[in-house]
């Protein structure tokens, strides 16, 4: 049994928004420790890298922390593999993870009674403000490739993830331009 309340938060953070930001700004009040543990999702299309996406989120941790010094510490650190074996192998106490909506909510549930029966590993659960309901990594990917203004996504993600977007847009980075193919007819 760990001796402090050590909570692993992990995701694939491709990219970080404010309402990731949130959960961890809400996460040190109720945990000794936070751990925001960046992972690679094998059903994703990565955009960012795990260097890049690990980058990203300390500046803005590391600044959160900066800006509010009360709380629990946070890390950043990567992983592959299975999240509770990363879990297990830093000692948490649980798994920490947002919630936005009902449907969210349907799959995270599914996801912590497998990992408690799994691994023996508690799940919380942060429920999203009412700001950051709608926002995912997916939909501002989907946003940086399909818009011309990337100013528009400044209300969901931190002006590092903005300036970084557009890096990745004007390289025409192949996440981006296949999220510009139509959908197959099938």
């Amino acid at each position: 049994m760990a001796s402090t309340h050590l909570a692993i938060y992990p995701g694939s953070f491709d990219p970080i928004t404010y309402g990731h930001l949130d959960v961890v700004a809400r996460a040190r009040g109720l945990f000794d420790e936070l751990i925001v543990a960046v992972g690679r999702n094998p059903g994703k299309d990565p955009l960012f890298s795990a260097d890049e996406r690990v980058e990203m989120a300390t500046k803005l941790v590391d600044e959160l922390v900066r800006a509010h010094p009360q709380g629990a510490p946070v890390r950043v650190k990567s992983f592959a593999g299975l999240t509770v074996d990363f879990a297990k192998a830093n000692n948490a106490s649980a798994l920490l993870r947002g919630v936005r909506n009902l449907s969210d909510l349907q799959y995270e549930v599914q996801q912590a009674v497998t990992n408690r029966e799994v691994a023996g590993i508690e799940t919380a659960f942060i429920v999203a403000g009412q700001s950051f309901a709608y926002t995912s990594s997916s939909l501002i990917r989907q946003i940086a490739a399909m818009s011309t203004d990337l100013s528009k996504l400044e209300t969901m993600v931190p002006p590092l993830v903005v300036e970084m977007l557009k890096a990745k847009k004007a390289q025409k980075h192949p996440a981006l331009m296949r999220l510009l193919q139509p959908a197959d007819e099938s």
